[in-house]
């Protein structure tokens, strides 16, 4: 299983939310640079960087901190927030993305969505599906819809999507566990490469994902406070 820290920008400053709320912003470094260099140096290779402006904004914002991260690691870098046009999927390859990660778009505007796949390739796309009580949100969270998510993933599966990240919007941030139950439906119902996103709060979570199948694992701030080290990080890698 892949091991995949996050970083989360606002004002260009690596923070944390919980569940989602911008109000609960908590910066942990104004570098996000110094952040990623400290993950490559422990052995990761893999980076989840997510600009939070721009999925409020509903435009990439936070390019400049990405190309800067690409330009100075050799960090394979999946980048999301605000993408939802073919602009700003051209500005997220142009500063350094390995692949992009489209959520919003892909509920709201499905046809681009595919464009998108069909001119990438799956390798490049992923497939965000953030989801509360089961219903995929967008834009930052804030929009609700009646997408049921499994449906969500299936139905992407069957179009070509190989890659997905699923968010428990509930589970994010908090540090309480990861849902396991819906990784379980997700993947016996779609045979897509699953990343767990939400909840990671102990290496004992990431053993439970490695035994689920997940392909990879996203973390933030179970790192950031300490409940899991990079030294601890690196033996798993």
């Amino acid at each position: 299983m892949r091991i995949i820290p996050a970083i989360d920008i606002i004002d260009g400053n690596c923070v944390r939310l919980s569940k989602g709320d911008y109000s609960t912003k908590k910066v942990y470094n104004e570098n996000p640079l110094e952040v990623a260099k400290e993950f490559e140096d422990n052995g990761i290779k893999f980076l989840h960087v997510v600009d939070l402006d721009g999925a409020k904004s509903k435009h990439i914002v936070n390019y400049k901190i990405l190309e800067l991260i690409a330009s100075k690691t050799n960090l394979q870098i999946d980048f999301g927030g605000g993408i939802k046009t073919s602009k700003d999927v051209e500005i997220a390859f142009n500063s350094g993305a390995s692949q992009i990660t489209g959520g919003s778009v892909a509920a709201t505007n499905s046809n681009l969505f595919l464009q998108w796949l069909d001119r990438y390739g799956s390798d490049k796309i992923i497939l965000g599906a953030d989801c509360s009580n089961r219903k995929i949100s967008t834009n930052g969270w804030i929009d609700k819809s009646d997408i049921d998510v499994v449906d969500f993933i299936k139905d992407y599966g069957a179009k070509g999507v190989k890659n997905v990240i699923c968010t428990d919007i509930a589970k994010d941030g908090m540090l309480e566990g990861t849902s396991n139950e819906l990784y379980r439906e997700i993947m016996s119902e779609s045979p897509v490469n699953l990343i767990a996103s939400g909840g990671v709060s102990s290496m004992d979570d990431l053993y439970q994902l490695i035994e689920l199948g997940c392909e990879g694992a996203i973390l933030g701030k179970a790192i950031y406070e300490g409940k899991i080290t990079l030294k601890q990080l690196q033996e798993l890698c």
